[in-house]
């Protein structure tokens, strides 16, 4: 007995395996450390949820006038006053959230598929698909944002379609160069190459080796895109060529309101606020991303 147990005690521990983490759990627990991303991660849910729950915690409809009631200071009954048209503000602010989100969200959904697609085109196959997209890139870049914005809109005609439209347009170059150049990076590993050598085809080594690989970029990006394409909504809004009346824009709320500056300055105050505070969320959260996952800011 004693000697088995002696035989028994020289045999090795037996380590228990590691358990393995996958890489966007590990993004989080990285994320979940900046604090300044989680406050911003936060503004972003907080508005998220004022935009679901519109219709249950604005007190007034968005288009509801009280002409006695024109220009009103902040109050018990009017939490945020009201404007020229006797309309709450706070309702109008907690409906225009939903506007905000939709425009910036789907402007930069679009923008994201759109410039994605184009990237990997040129990024893969260059010779003269490169040469094409990346000198029609060049030109898009050639102009100031708000300018080609404006531009879009025109021809289309004002309205917050048409302001999504042009929002989305304008960032493709954006997304576009950005995956370019990382295709070019992923195209030169040695998967790729053995995927090459083994005869697969092109289709399938985007859909499942040069997509996934380049994606990561795309996210950072789209977050703080996000913020970008609220502020060009509201800024195509305040020169009349977004949202139209009596919408509740952001933007266009701004607008309707700068020559009561002086008389009711809580009408430009608090629609200012809320775009301030929605930028400032995305703007947080995606440099908490941009931190977490770009492997040069790791380093």
């Amino acid at each position: 007995m004693a000697e088995l147990a002696k035989r028994t005690a020289e045999i090795p521990a037996v380590k228990p395996q590691e358990e393995t983490v996958s890489p966007w759990k590990e993004a989080w627990q990285a994320f979940r450390k900046n604090r300044l991303a989680l406050v911003g991660l936060g503004i972003v849910i907080f508005f998220i949820i004022i935009a679901i729950i519109a219709p249950i915690i604005a007190p007034y409809g968005f288009k509801e006038q009280q002409l006695t009631e024109r220009l009103t200071a902040p109050s018990g009954k009017h939490w945020f006053g009201t404007d020229d048209f006797g309309r709450d503000i706070f309702s109008r602010i907690v409906y225009g959230a939903r506007i905000s989100l939709w425009v910036g969200l789907f402007s930069v959904l679009a923008s994201a598929v759109a410039g994605t697609l184009l990237g990997i085109v040129a990024g893969y196959y260059g010779k003269w698909a490169d040469s094409i997209i990346s000198r029609l890139f060049d030109i898009m870049l050639a102009f100031p944002s708000i300018l080609l914005a404006i531009a879009v809109v025109a021809i289309l005609g004002p309205s917050l379609q048409n302001a999504l439209v042009a929002i989305a347009v304008i960032n493709i170059p954006n997304f576009g160069r950005l995956v370019r150049s990382k295709v070019l990076s992923v195209k030169q590993e040695e998967y790729i190459m053995s995927a090459r050598a083994v005869g697969m085809k092109d289709t399938r080594i985007l859909l499942h080796h040069i997509l996934p690989n380049s994606v990561t970029p795309v996210i950072v990006q789209a977050t703080l895109a996000i913020a970008t394409a609220i502020i060009e909504a509201a800024a195509l809004g305040f020169l009349g060529l977004g949202a139209q009346a009596p919408t509740p824009e952001w933007g266009k709320m701004l607008s309707d309101s700068k020559q009561y500056l002086v008389q009711a300055p809580w009408t430009l105050f608090f629609p200012g606020i809320a775009i301030m505070l929605t930028v400032l969320g995305f703007n947080l959260m995606g440099d908490g991303l941009r931190d977490v996952l770009d492997p040069k800011m790791k380093q």
